[in-house]
């Protein structure tokens, strides 16, 4: 439980955690993956960034329904080179962020690449946000919304645009793919308590989790809150 207090005083390190939920960012490098992060684990942001170089996360605690939950949150490096991580990089994600850079085309084109070796690692159920990077640069704008929402629809992920240097929709972001982690796993859950109650196996193994990915609807923020000390 080291890390859940040490994002700039987010969290109680001696906080009792229920759940902890490992998400992924991925897309090509210098799209902002890093600054998202540091934005939300450590409310940051760095003008001189450096490219990440293999595999990093960070942690942060947040209050979900009164329920205290640990985001650990993994950043790798988008060059080709760094490919060799993925498998392990992947492993045990219930969320990712599919990140693109609004002001350079290619990498957008890129993502639906990203999205098949993230299904093809990943667990079916995974949360899958995209998200538009840099969105303070819209006078450089090279990728219109509209392009990016129809992707999302079509395959069935929430969408944000974000801006890690102006704080725009970053959290909102981390919320989003968190809380639907959250009622998602709580729903499995209630249905293990049913099967009990029921006299049945409470084995959630062969289940399939549908998650709806509506592109331009946010899931009901329903008692969140961030914890700061």
């Amino acid at each position: 439980m080291a890390g859940a207090g040490a994002g700039g005083g987010y969290g109680d390190a001696n906080q009792r955690i229920d759940y902890v939920f490992k998400v992924v960012l991925i897309g090509d490098s210098a799209v902002g993956k890093s600054q998202i992060l540091a934005r939300f684990a450590r409310n940051e942001f760095s003008l001189d960034s450096k490219s990440t170089i293999g595999v990093e996360f960070q942690t942060r605690t947040l209050l979900i329904d009164h329920k205290t939950v640990k985001a650990q949150i993994w950043d790798t490096a988008g060059q080709e080179r760094y490919r060799a991580v993925t498998s392990a990089y992947y492993r045990g994600a219930v969320g990712a962020m599919l990140v693109y850079d609004i002001t350079k085309r290619q990498t957008f084109d890129h993502i639906p690449r990203w999205l098949e070796e993230l299904r093809n690692h990943a667990d079916k159920n995974i949360v899958i946000i995209l998200i538009g990077n840099k969105c303070d640069l819209d006078n450089q704008r090279d990728v219109p919304t509209e392009d990016a929402k129809e992707f999302a629809e079509k395959e069935g992920l929430f969408f944000l645009e974000t801006s890690a240097l102006d704080a725009t929709n970053v959290e909102t972001a981390f919320v989003t793919v968190l809380t639907e982690i959250y009622n998602i796993v709580n729903k499995k859950n209630l249905t293990a308590d049913e099967n009990q109650g029921n006299g049945n196996s409470a084995s959630l193994s062969g289940q399939k989790i549908i998650v709806p990915g509506p592109a331009q609807e946010l899931p009901a923020k329903r008692n969140m809150c961030c914890q700061a000390s």
